[in-house]
């Protein structure tokens, strides 16, 4: 019957959408990473969240694919956040979007769990990121090394 397969194509559609949780206390920046991340057919922001607090809650009611974190937010900070989802589900890549990137941030977002870091002004590197992760790949930044000359 015609109308069952395109109710199929329909159903392997939605199946295929990644969910993404965006958290970041402001409403301006939250709006800005949904409208990039939902510019990809196959990717939606199913829940924001606004503070560290939030996100937990939200993650440990509706777990989603994939997250998008401040690292500057009111209550706790990125890092405390994303230790705290990756012991709960260490299978969900966490990306961390903020402009205080640096070399220091990306390594203790290493070890928070973080799977990639970028900038929040780089919309190439969002995208490019979000992707790599979900593709169980890693997203930081290349930094030159650190000179020892006067040292």
């Amino acid at each position: 019957m015609p109308g069952n397969s395109s109710f199929a194509t329909e159903m392997e559609g939605k199946c295929c959408l990644v969910r993404i949780l965006v958290v970041d206390d402001n409403p301006a920046v939250r709006q800005y990473l949904r409208a990039l991340l939902e510019q990809q057919s196959t990717w939606q922001v199913c829940d924001e969240a606004r503070t560290g607090g939030e996100a937990i809650q939200r993650v440990q009611k509706n777990p989603p694919d994939m997250i998008l974190l401040d690292f500057q937010m009111p209550d706790l900070n990125g890092l405390d956040v994303a230790r705290q989802i990756s012991e709960l589900f260490p299978e969900i890549p966490i990306l961390m979007v903020t402009i205080h990137l640096s070399r220091q941030l990306a390594d203790e977002a290493r070890r928070a769990g973080i799977r990639g870091a970028c900038a929040k002004s780089d919309v190439g590197s969002i995208v490019e990121a979000v992707d790599a992760l979900l593709h169980e790949g890693t997203y930081f930044p290349h930094f030159p090394p650190v000179s020892s000359i006067g040292n």
